[in-house]
């Protein structure tokens, strides 16, 4: 345990240093965007939809726009652009926040939306499937049943947030919801159509011509506006690396509690308790193996990919334990990282519900997990 505290801050400081680079380069691209127009178009589009679910933020206001560019990364799997992303969105509605150290109704909307880990393209999960030392005959076969269990995750924490905030599902809403059901239906069908083999790199361009298309999309607007680029991208990048900077304390923090959590055995004696609860109910326990990764990716995600690749490696990437296991890796996000990070880079620290609504989501992607686990592969 007492080893775990230095590894743990080791790592914490390390993933700061790395993500000062990752959001100095997205920052410097958002500030790009911002000032060339392209985020106020982006906000304009969804502007029905989420007027209604951010009613604390202003029609035109830039937060609506960074808002968008974070969902647009987390969909497409892109998680080194999307925290940068997030942080901005975080720091532009703390500047409508009257009670600075207490959390909005429009940031606890936010970070639920983004604790419950909706994406469209796993890519990571489909990459290490394909990495292993007996390596998945299909590392894709999981597509299908993580889009399902993570689209229930989100749905429902779209619902208790709004169940909190006395937010009506009006006609606009339910057809923005209708709409999302509907693209995310039609992509399992063009997907299930493709050959096996062809899922994974279909995925992956799929993912690269959206967000190098937003880029060129920035930098053409800005060009237009004859804007200076280098300089407006240096403005944004400082700010990158300030949040950076902010993020370290927080950071460390909450992975040094994770990390003492999992070396305390902790986690193990709750598996097993577990298993011995279901067991006497005469269910099926075989999906308790895969569990580990389900509980520690809302404290980890590294942790997460660890205990997934563990269990992989111990049980077979086609078996039931490890693609069940690479679901509950997908259909949930790390709930405790996000808030900690989130909320810290702007010293938030009475995070009111946000805790209790991210992790029931969490709860119902580990559900819907479970069955669609069962469906396609029990």
């Amino acid at each position: 345990m007492l080893d775990s505290t230095f590894d743990m801050s080791r790592t914490g400081f390390e993933i700061s240093l790395y993500l000062t680079g990752v959001m100095s380069l997205w920052l410097g691209f958002m500030k790009i965007g911002e000032k060339g127009g392209m985020l106020a178009i982006l906000a304009r589009l969804v502007a029905p939809f989420f007027t209604r679910l951010f009613p604390g933020i202003p029609k035109n206001h830039p937060a609506m726009g960074s808002i968008v560019m974070n969902f647009s990364a987390n969909l497409i799997g892109l998680d080194n652009a999307a925290t940068p992303l997030g942080l901005k969105a975080m720091k532009e509605m703390q500047e409508l926040n009257k009670n600075k150290d207490t959390a909005t109704n429009a940031q606890i909307m936010f970070l639920v939306l983004n604790t419950s880990g909706l994406t469209i393209v796993p890519l990571t999960i489909m990459i290490d499937r394909s990495l292993l030392e007996i390596p998945a005959a299909n590392p894709t076969d999981v597509f299908i049943p993580l889009l399902i269990a993570t689209f229930f995750s989100t749905i429902t924490g779209l619902i208790v947030v709004s169940l909190y905030q006395k937010i009506r599902f009006d006609r606009v809403v339910l057809a923005y919801l209708g709409g999302a059901t509907a693209l995310i239906a039609g992509i399992i069908y063009i997907f299930l159509n493709l050959p096996p083999e062809q899922v994974g790199p279909v995925s992956k361009v799929f993912s690269s011509i959206i967000i190098f298309s937003l880029i060129i999309s920035f930098f053409t607007l800005a060009i237009k506006k004859k804007l200076n680029l280098y300089s407006v991208f240096i403005e944004g990048a400082k700010e990158g690396f300030e949040t950076s900077i902010k993020i370290i304390p927080y950071l460390v923090g909450i992975l040094v509690a994770i990390g003492v959590f999992r070396a305390s055995g902790t986690l193990d004696i709750i598996i097993e308790g577990m298993r011995f609860v279901f067991a006497a109910t005469g269910m099926d326990t075989r999906f308790v193996d895969a569990l580990p990764t389900a509980l520690m990716k809302p404290l980890s995600g590294s942790g997460a990919r660890g205990m997934n690749i563990e269990i992989m490696n111990t049980f077979g990437a086609d078996s039931f334990i490890g693609r069940l296991s690479s679901i509950f890796r997908g259909a949930t996000e790390t709930t405790f990282y996000i808030i900690a990070v989130y909320f810290g880079s702007v010293n938030i620290r009475n995070s009111r519900y946000a805790i209790t609504a991210g992790l029931l989501a969490d709860l119902a992607g580990i559900i819907a997990a479970i069955f669609v686990g069962y469906l396609f592969f029990g």
